[in-house]
């Protein structure tokens, strides 16, 4: 029944100890709890991560366009401004009292057009056709006068009467050509004298001066035009010609006066005034415009006129007051206040605010898949990704923020513009503090990545791309090598160099190397990176207090043997403290070799026992020749109290925020090792009483775990078993030494501890002969005093720390197996 308690017993914390429990109020919560583990899923690190780079690109495009959340107040004619309003960016407004204006004056311009015919219409054919066929009709009718043709045509009473219609049709048609009123005494008279060709002429002569200079309907309407003239357009040659003595022109009144006046001379001519007064009568019926107004041709003119001006704009520049707070809108406030809105385009934000952020989801999803998940850091800890958002973040809206500041700083001074002020922009700053906490690797890409983000701010200018990612990079290198905070002040100064030469040199390409400006950009660049320097100094304690970050100079800190902790240590566990410092001094000698962390591993090796405080004396350190407890426990109970001390560490670690790097290696520091001696008692024990019934588990036996996962860690382990080990030697010479560092370090790397973590075999030699190098100096042959010695009875004893049976390791251990080492190198060497 003992025995039953003990095993039920013993499950029971095996079980606490792995995070389980076998009590059926445990099992109605994690019944009741099935629900939030499902939901929990979308929390798992990878789902995080996606989550993490999506809702940074969301952010980034958001602080891009800030006016997608939010409305510009509506204001109308007559409010009052709630605020203040200036010009969010550089736009044009129509000024459109101003274009119309503008196309009025064009329209006006515009020149009427007139068509000219300056034949009339083939006024003179006509005539000339008119008086032919009249003419040619008499004279043949003179020529009948004889008997003989009077006889040929026949003439009686009748043929007589049908010479008077004819000779009417011939009238109606002979002023039908002419297109004039009939007129019988014009026609008789004309008929009297025969239609002569002179008469003809004379009125030829008459009407043509009249018709070539041009003959308008509506002389007021042309007197309109007067001041800018007209454009003559004849239509027999398709010629235009701009006229602006429209004097020239006769209207009809102006065409009978001027025919009138012709009289006197064409009575001389006729040698009969009664003749002359006809043809003038003739003359003036036959005067028609031959000039006239072509509004078609003129309105299509005016409309290319009037399209052909563009509107009138004037600029508004970025920062610019449109209205002040308390002041009444005016007609041009409401026009400037359209012109923001416009130029804002909510509906075009919100098209561009999209593709923004899925521009910056696919970069930064980019540079994760292929920069950073490779890095091991990235792929077990999600904390690195959100830091590095958040670093991301506080350096963006940094950069927004001081582009504001510059350009308000820059309007009150002419001498140089907020372009200058931009070189004092700490954007290294985010590299810096990357490269502290991660490493220069990511704080490359870090810097890639703010780089383009602060160009993108900045009017997408490539020079100022180039001056952050080139700062970034120096900043990044300069404190890699970070172990006091004397190195950011000196990287500081480094990056402002930079900055001077950078600066300058943008200044040249912009062509303002020989102005003020540039010595204001080179002052500026060497403040911002002093700024760099200053302004990391004051963020590593935060980050180290907010992410659990742990840097040189936090481990410097704790490598201080005065730490609370360590003094705790050294009083309730003297044993333990002593072989900490051991194991220290090994690691610290032998990490340089192997690439690791000195200072890392140091400080790791310092607590990672720091567990045993909790039950001191079932470690046979801390005993002092006292009572072993293990003696009433049964085996699993033994090693179920040796493998608590992992845990109990870590919960310590954690208490006194020992950095996530020292709990990790306190987590990994006996692997998934075997704790062989009660393992081998268990079974002897077993055999011993016959029992078969319960068949020992060799997984019970080791400790949880996982396996080291660095190189640090790894280091320890070793250091941690082989100073256990050689506390256990009886005569603990060179060749002794060698000899157990050969046989722990091989049967850890067989039994498959160190298949997780970066430790190669050549690191392994290095481990090996700086151990030996390390235990040789710390068991140095003594001089012997006999006399003394003999008093002193001979006693051995156990240094390993998880066991308790105390014994030569030159005796061969019924729980030692063979190990094949036919693969390995002899190590140390």
């Amino acid at each position: 029944m003992e025995k039953r308690n003990l095993r039920n017993n013993g499950f029971h914390i095996r079980s606490l100890l792995k995070g389980k429990s076998t009590k059926k109020g445990d099992r109605e919560a994690i019944s009741k709890g099935k629900n939030y583990k499902l939901t929990a899923n979308w929390f798992k690190p990878e789902i995080q991560r996606w989550l993490t780079l999506i809702a940074l690109s969301l952010i980034i495009s958001i602080l891009l366009f800030p006016n997608i959340l939010r409305r510009s107040p509506s204001y109308e004619l007559g409010d009052v401004a709630e605020k203040d309003i200036k010009a969010s960016r550089d736009f044009l407004i129509e000024k459109k009292e101003l274009t119309e204006e503008r196309r009025k004056e064009a329209v006006n311009n515009v020149l009427s057009v007139y068509d000219f015919d300056i034949t009339a219409s083939d006024l003179i054919p006509r005539l000339k056709e008119a008086f032919s066929s009249v003419r040619s009709y008499y004279q043949n009718f003179a020529q009948a006068e004889d008997v003989a043709l009077w006889e040929f045509f026949n003439i009686s009473e009748k043929t007589t009467k049908e010479i008077t219609e004819e000779e009417g049709v011939l009238r109606d048609r002979f002023f039908k050509i002419l297109e004039i009123p009939t007129d019988e005494e014009m026609f008789q008279k004309f008929k009297a004298v025969g239609f002569p060709s002179q008469l003809e002429e004379e009125i030829v002569q008459l009407v043509s001066p009249l018709f070539k200079q041009g003959i308008v309907g509506n002389r007021i309407m042309l007197m309109d035009q007067l001041e800018k003239g007209i454009i003559l357009h004849d239509i027999i040659t398709q010629k235009e010609a701009s006229v602006t003595n429209l004097k020239r022109f006769y209207d009809i009144e102006g065409a009978r006066y001027f025919l009138e006046n012709q009289r006197i001379n064409l009575e001389k001519k006729l040698s009969s005034p009664e003749l002359a007064k006809l043809s003038i009568r003739m003359a003036v019926n036959l005067i028609k415009p031959n000039l006239t107004f072509n509004q078609r041709e003129t309105e299509l003119r005016k409309d290319l006129a009037r399209k052909a001006v563009k509107p009138f704009y004037f600029k508004i520049k970025k920062g610019e007051m449109l209205v002040r707070e308390g002041e009444r809108i005016e007609p041009d406030h409401l026009l400037k206040l359209s012109g923001e809105a416009s130029s804002l385009g909510q509906a075009d934000i919100l098209s561009r605010a999209p593709a923004t952020a899925v521009l910056m989801g696919l970069l930064l999803i980019t540079v994760y898949l292929v920069g950073l998940t490779n890095v091991k850091s990235f792929k077990g800890d999600g904390r690195n990704l959100l830091f590095n958002a958040i670093i991301l973040l506080m350096v963006f809206t940094g950069v927004l923020a001081y582009n504001f500041v510059a350009e308000e700083m820059a309007r009150g001074f002419h001498y140089f513009t907020s372009k200058t002020l931009l070189f004092a922009m700490p954007v290294a700053c985010g590299a810096v503090l990357v490269a502290i906490f991660q490493g220069i690797g990511i704080a490359v890409i870090f810097s890639l990545i703010i780089s383009v983000l602060a160009a993108l701010i900045i009017d997408g200018r490539v020079e100022f791309f180039i001056y952050f990612f080139i700062s970034s990079l120096v900043a990044a290198y300069g404190v890699r090598d970070f172990k006091e905070r004397g190195v950011l002040i000196k990287t500081g100064l480094k990056v402002g160099l930079i900055n001077i030469v950078l600066s300058l040199s943008i200044e040249m390409i912009n062509g303002t190397f020989n102005t003020t400006e540039a010595i204001i950009a080179s002052g500026a660049g060497f403040i911002g990176g002093m700024l760099v320097g200053v302004i990391s100094t004051g963020i590593i304690p935060l980050i180290e207090m907010s992410f659990g970050f742990t840097t040189d100079m936090k481990l410097l800190e704790l490598a201080n043997l005065d730490q609370p902790l360590l003094r705790e240590l050294m009083v309730q566990t003297p044993g333990t403290y002593h072989h900490s410092v051991i194991v220290s001094n090994m690691v610290e000698a032998t990490a340089k070799a192997i690439q690791a962390n000195p200072l890392l591993a140091k400080v790791s090796a310092y607590y990672h026992d720091i567990g045993k405080m909790k039950k001191p004396l079932y470690f046979i350190e801390n005993q002092r020749g006292g009572e072993n407890r293990h003696e009433k426990l049964a085996p699993s109970m033994s090693s179920l109290v040796l493998i608590s001390h992992v845990k109990d560490g870590v919960e310590l670690a954690k208490k006194h925020k020992l950095g996530r790097e020292i709990i990790d290696i306190i987590q990994q520091h006996h692997g998934t090792s075997l704790i062989s001696y009660f393992y081998q008692k268990a079974k002897e024990q077993m055999v011993n009483k016959g029992g078969k019934s319960i068949q020992i588990k060799e997984e019970d036996f080791r400790y949880p775990g996982q396996k080291p996962q660095t190189k640090e860690a790894g280091l320890v382990m070793l250091a941690d078993m082989v100073e256990a080990a050689s506390r256990s030697l009886v005569d603990p010479n060179p060749g002794r030494i060698q000899g157990i560092v050969q046989k722990i370090i091989n049967k850890v790397f067989s039994d498959g501890q160190l298949d997780e973590c970066e430790l190669t075999l050549k690191d392994l030699h290095e481990i090996a002969k700086s151990f030996n190098k390390t235990l040789s100096g710390i068991f140095h042959q003594r001089v012997e005093y006999p006399e003394v010695i003999s008093k002193i009875p001979k006693k051995a004893v156990n240094g390993d720390t998880d066991q308790i049976k105390k014994e030569d390791t030159r005796v061969k251990k019924s729980e030692d197996k063979p190990i094949d080492d036919k693969g390995l190198r002899r190590l140390g060497l």
